[in-house]
């Protein structure tokens, strides 16, 4: 078992407030509570109920409109189906599978980063749920149950809404830390089996390696991590197995966290909070690694509030947050979330990872291949596109990885910014970018 000193996320989480019923329940009977016209919270990634989802959509007819808030999905859930009769969506983080009915109209994009979600859905804000379905895992010998995959800033959501519905699901692994609550925490409890969404791996290709392994350079001994979706950060994590007591602080953790904790070389034992644990507040992967995070001891669920602070982050000793992005111009700036005028995902944690690792003197890398379209379009462009969503702001720029090699931006003038990027840019656009 752990002996590092357990850490405490109450400080982060918005207080408890009311005690609630907690009954069991049939999905019907709990899901007629929800107000007709309502918003209805669900957590993202792997931890959305797609049961009490499913179930929501077969009982449509007794609502004239449902909003349902959202983050990114790894799987379509079925109300998408009848987006308009009568369900409408918002999201924080959009995804693949809200695409055709953001296209007729029925999904609302919300500019937040994910420290501000645990905001997101106050009571008295300007998006207040009026009801929260979760997905959890238990009972524990003590009664109580866990939030499995998904905390985020779903506690803080369950915490003000008016009412709170739980999927208990059989599937679902236990994990420790501020998912784990009383069963007065909900309103009712659902008994209802199925399969938790998997967050499917692609292999790398040449390029994505030729990226992982200048990422992989990057990262010293004792450094805390933070790693966002895709086959490049897999692949860095792959490169990492001969390092000492690294740790990991993230948003999310996957396969590739499993793989390196196995190998000896993620302790934590230097992490300067959650010292010895693994810190996220989201967990996604396999059905492998979902059988390894059931009650690991070494894994700790944290709320949004702690994760993406600022105040945690700047302690973090030789922090490396690694992400990816659509395009960056050749001020610096990010955009990680729209093609053209098309969003295709959200902000995420990289704005609130890269402000963080320019306080505690940690690197902020943004992981990408040089080119887009099979080779026809740059990612690294002059400009942003006139539509693009500027993501991360030319300030936090640090270090931009192409498997053309490595741009350091850092507090560096406009004109060597350029020149660096033009340098790591596909050797085809670079007399288009000055080079």
């Amino acid at each position: 078992m752990n002996a590092f000193s357990e850490p405490d996320f109450a400080p982060y989480l918005a207080p408890k407030t009311r005690s609630r019923r907690g009954r069991a329940a049939s999905a019907a009977d709990a899901l007629r509570q929800i107000p007709d016209g309502g918003r209805v919270v669900v957590p993202p990634l792997s931890g959305t109920p797609l049961g009490l989802c499913g179930a929501l959509d077969d009982l449509r007819g007794g609502w004239s409109g449902l909003e349902l808030a959202c983050g990114a999905l790894l799987e379509g859930i079925a109300p998408i189906s009848h987006a308009g009769t009568p369900f409408r969506f918002s999201t924080y983080q959009t995804s693949g599978f809200l695409r055709g009915a953001d296209a007729a109209g029925f999904v609302e994009h919300v500019p937040a980063t994910y420290a501000q979600v645990p905001l997101l859905y106050a009571p008295g804000g300007p998006n207040p749920a009026d009801a929260v379905l979760v997905q959890v895992a238990g009972p524990s010998p003590e009664g109580r149950y866990s939030l499995s995959t998904s905390v985020g800033g779903m506690l803080d959501a369950m915490r003000g809404a008016p009412l709170v519905i739980a999927q208990v699901n059989a599937r679902a692994p236990y994990t420790f830390g501020a998912s784990e609550v009383e069963a007065d925490e909900f309103d009712f409890l659902v008994e209802m089996e199925s399969e938790l969404p998997q967050l499917r791996r692609s292999e790398p290709g040449p390029a994505e390696l030729a990226i992982a392994e200048a990422v992989a350079a990057l990262v010293p001994d004792e450094a805390t991590l933070q790693f966002g979706l895709g086959a490049v950060p897999e692949a860095i994590m792959g490169m990492l197995s001969g390092r000492r007591d690294l740790g990991v602080h993230s948003g999310l953790i996957s396969d590739g966290v499993m793989a390196l904790a196995e190998s000896g070389a993620l302790t934590g034992a230097k992490q300067a909070t959650a010292t010895g644990f693994i810190a996220t507040t989201e967990a996604g992967g396999s059905a492998a690694f979902y059988e390894w995070l059931d009650r690991n001891p070494l894994v700790r669920m944290a709320p949004a509030g702690y994760t993406h602070s600022l105040e945690v982050l700047a302690k973090q000793r030789n922090f490396a947050g690694i992400n990816s992005a659509v395009q960056v111009a050749l001020d610096g700036t990010v955009n990680a979330e729209s093609v053209g005028g098309r969003q295709i995902s959200g902000p995420g944690g990289q704005p609130d990872f890269a402000a963080g690792a320019s306080l505690n003197g940690g690197i902020s890398v943004v992981a990408m291949p040089a080119t887009a379209a099979g080779g026809k379009i740059s990612r690294i462009v002059r400009r942003l596109d006139p539509d693009a969503v500027a993501t991360t702001p030319r300030y936090y720029a640090d270090r931009v990885v192409t498997e053309h090699g490595v741009a350091e931006l850092r507090l560096r003038g406009l004109t060597e910014r350029a020149r660096a990027l033009a340098a790591v840019a596909h050797p085809d656009f670079r007399a288009d970018l000055g080079s």
